[in-house]
């Protein structure tokens, strides 16, 4: 930052500058608080798409540490890279994490298809929420799509059922279910692992949860 390289240069010169880094620290705060303060409603969508917003993995290793063991596959067709789950710790309390996963270049982006779960994501989503239950741990879902991927093939396997089953199963499930929407949380991509006890939203993201497609 501006103050730090000020405070570099004013230790190698002698020079006394940590007033001069206040009243810089000062103003960037100010103009940082204007500047959010008053954003329109698109660019809050921007924000919330900003290649250098934090992911799921990113929150979750930030709470859990290496506490963090993912788990994979559906049991059925395959492991899907755009929606990761598995168990981790805060203080002595276990919790199963759900969320969708984006990429931070071209090759993860492709790798975790923009975040875009297939219906074999919702299927090891719901396959380790009720394996949560079994276990009375609670769940903790991330969200941050732009939609369930839309591609031939999802339809083919089932994308509608295996959204709309989440939320059934959601709204039964025995355990608490805590859901934050960390940047987008759009459409039935969001809703299948959107449905919580409490549903929290972080500053500059958005929620549209509208399935009517399906």
């Amino acid at each position: 930052s501006y103050s730090q390289r000020l405070l570099a240069i004013g230790s190698d010169s002698e020079v006394d500058v940590t007033a001069t880094c206040k009243q810089i620290e000062k103003k960037l705060k100010a103009t940082r608080k204007e500047i959010y303060g008053n954003l329109t409603p698109w660019q809050r969508v921007q924000m919330s798409r900003h290649p250098a917003r934090p992911y799921t993995l990113d929150y979750i290793k930030a709470i859990c540490g290496d506490t963090w063991l993912e788990l994979h596959g559906d049991r059925g067709v395959k492991d899907d890279k755009a929606m990761i789950g598995g168990l981790g710790k805060i203080g002595d309390q276990s919790f199963m994490f759900i969320g969708q996963q984006k990429g931070f270049n071209t090759k993860t982006r492709q790798y975790r298809n923009f975040g875009m779960a297939n219906p074999e994501g919702y299927r090891k989503a719901l396959r380790l929420m009720k394996s949560a239950e079994k276990f009375g741990v609670p769940v903790v879902c991330l969200i941050d799509t732009p939609g369930a991927y839309p591609g031939l093939e999802a339809e083919e396997r089932g994308q509608g059922e295996a959204i709309a089953r989440n939320i059934l199963e959601m709204t039964r499930l025995k355990v608490p279910i805590i859901v934050m929407i960390i940047g987008e949380g759009a459409s039935g991509g969001a809703l299948g692992i959107g449905v919580g006890d409490r549903v929290i939203m972080l500053e500059n993201t958005w929620y549209s949860g509208e399935i009517t497609e399906y």
